[in-house]
Order: structure tokens, then sequence, then C-alpha cells
């Protein structure tokens, strides 16, 4: 409906025309819904953000994206890192010239964005699941980049996109390692103890942690720490709003990080005897993309 909408205004759904022609289009046309007027670019610009919606699994549409968790660990890391996801924020900040000239939509952005950082960080906290647990930190990351282009600072989203996609791979691969050492099971109850088993797995998964949290100095902490530094300073209630949803999302996120180290690696063990005796590292195959991930996100950040 908005590549429609741009074709019925603009004649075309070339960017480069479309992008030269908004400015001429910021009052007028108009389109008549129910003999309601309604302004032909914030109309567009909500359209083309409600696919996005769905294909960046924001708040309202977001429950496909742990239920994709049944895929095999390595999609799970192609899929919710780095490609399928990332794809409605990578549109948004693709037609960035046109979202600017519909502020009423960039504020409908700010706080969906801003909601979904917030209500998925939150839902992470109750999950049980190990995959489920990322996948929710995965929706919390991506209202972060959201509300990003919604207080119109599309470059930072795009630099924390690239960021997410380093440390989130890690922490997809590293939790396939500990599946795969656990005889796949994924219920973090039923792990325990597993830092003196596992201790290379333990390191990456603590790299990832960390640089999801935001830590200083660590990949994560460049883009996230500029998001809510340019919301703070945009000075307006969807701004402030985005702020403080983010700023709490941030205490939530260093939460279940910690409770997934825990109850995964340091808590005393309640797996079966049988999955100790076979739990093994992640063999050499598996730790060469641990490593270059891990350097990733160690220094893309600061390097960036």
């Amino acid at each position: 409906l908005g590549i429609m909408g741009c074709f019925a205004i603009f004649q075309t759904v070339d960017f480069s025309t479309i992008f030269a022609c908004a400015s001429a289009f910021v009052w007028e046309p108009s389109f008549i819904f129910f003999k309601m007027k309604i302004h032909a670019l914030t109309a567009i610009c909500v359209l083309l953000f409600i696919g996005a919606v769905g294909k960046s699994a924001q708040i309202g549409l977001h429950t496909w994206l742990p239920d994709a968790m049944e895929g095999p660990t390595p999609v799970s890391a192609l899929i919710h890192a780095a490609t399928m996801v990332t794809a409605g924020v990578f549109m948004m900040a693709r037609c960035s010239p046109l979202f600017e000239y519909a502020p009423k939509a960039l504020i409908v952005i700010t706080f969906v964005g801003a909601m979904t950082s917030f209500f998925a960080a939150t839902t992470g906290i109750l999950q049980n699941d190990l995959k489920r647990v990322i996948a929710y930190s995965t929706c919390s990351q991506l209202g972060y980049m959201v509300f990003a282009c919604g207080i119109s600072n599309y470059s930072v989203s795009v630099f924390h996109l690239m960021n997410h996609a380093l440390f989130k791979a890690l922490l997809f691969l590293s939790a396939g390692s500990v599946i795969h050492a656990m005889s796949d099971e994924q219920d973090m109850r039923k792990m325990g103890g597993l830092a003196s088993l596992l201790p290379f797995t333990y390191a990456m998964m603590l790299i990832g942690s960390m640089s999801l949290i935001g830590f200083p100095f660590l990949t994560g902490f460049y883009s996230k720490d500029v998001i809510l530094e340019l919301a703070y300073t945009k000075y307006t209630i969807s701004g402030n709003l985005a702020f403080w949803l983010g700023s709490l999302s941030v205490f939530l996120t260093s939460y279940y990080s910690f409770r997934l180290l825990f109850l995964t690696f340091l808590a005393p063990t309640n797996a079966f005897k049988r999955d100790i005796e076979r739990c093994h590292d992640a063999p050499t195959l598996m730790a060469i993309p641990l490593i270059l991930l891990a350097f990733g996100s160690l220094f893309v950040g600061y390097l960036a």
C-alpha cells in the first residue's frame, strides 16, 4: 500500500525521483479516506513503517521472531542477527529523505521503537529457553534501531545494525555450542556449572553478552550510547520517552544477560548426569567463527 501510494503521488517508484519531488508535496495533495483528508506523505510513510514493523518484529507483530527459533542455530544467527529482521530498519534508513517530510510519522516510529525495546526486554527476563532469551534481545535491539530512525538519526541506526550483527551472531553461535554440548538441551534451568566444562564457549558468551549490554569500550557501547544520548538531546516528548524507555531497557538487558550467564554457566548444575559426561567444548570448526565474531564484538565499534 505504501508503494502504491508513492506511485499514485509521484507516478514512479524510483528512489531518486521520489526524493527529488518530495518537497513539492509537503502540504498537498491529500488522500481522501471516508471523507477525511489525510496528508499523503504521512500516510505513505506510516504504511511503509507498518511493513517494517512486521519485518523487524516490532511490538504487535513481534511474536513470529521467538517462534522462529526452532530452526538450526547457524540459520538463526544469520536470519536474526544480520539479514532478515534488519531489512525493515534498512528500508527506513534508505527512505530517510521521504520520512523527513512526515514528522507525524516519525513520532509514531519513535513511540513504537521505544515501546518495543522496553517490552521485549521485559519479556526476555521471563524466558527459560536459551535461544528465546537471545531472540527477545534481538527484538529489543531492533527497537533501539527503529527509534533512532524516529529521531532522525539514520546513520547511527545503521551503525547499531552493523554492530548488533556481530555480537548477536556471536551469542547465537555460542548458544548453539552450548546446546550441542548438552545433547540438544535448550532449557537453562536444566544446565548450570558449565563454565568449568566449556571455558571457551563461556568466554565467547561473556564477550557477546557484555557487548549486548553496552559495556564501555566494547562494540555495542559505541552505538547504543550514542542512540540514547541523541534521544536525550532531542528535547521533544517523543525523544524524552525514547530516552527513558531505552535507559530502562539497558538495565533490563543487563539483568537478563546476567541471568542467562548465571543459569547456564555459574549456577549449581541441574543437568542430567549423562549430559555432563558427554559435555565437550566447541571443536575447531565451531571455534573459528566464534573467535572472528568475538574480535568484531570487541574492536569493530572502536575502529568504526
